[in-house]
């Protein structure tokens, strides 16, 4: 889905067009990635309470200001992944997975 070398530079959110293998459109509709948000809110929502529950375990009292800075760092140092990662969840709910390309019959 993403062009290699990518994931950590200006161009992570780059895509290409459609599926080399078997021609499926990356872009089936316009604005069709905007419930991707909602797969990387829950991601977003899980490091929250691992952050939480991780830090209550090595701190003795857990503040707000610690809380948001470490949610901070790691939510910006993942931020490619998880955008990367939210965008494939979406569409493999709507659109089914044929396999790896020499397992794909060529349309």
């Amino acid at each position: 889905m993403f062009p290699p070398g990518t994931l950590y530079s200006k161009r992570f959110a780059d895509m290409y067009p459609q599926c080399p293998c078997c021609g499926q459109s990356f872009e089936p509709e316009p604005g069709y990635y905007y419930g991707a948000m909602y797969v990387s809110f829950g991601f977003s929502t899980g490091i929250f309470l691992v952050v939480l529950f991780v830090l209550s375990l090595l701190v003795k009292e857990v503040t707000l200001g610690m809380v948001m800075v470490t949610i901070g760092v790691i939510v910006i140092g993942l931020l490619p992944i998880m955008f990367r990662l939210s965008r494939a969840v979406w569409i493999n709910i709507f659109i089914r997975y044929e396999g790896p390309c020499s397992q794909i019959v060529k349309k």
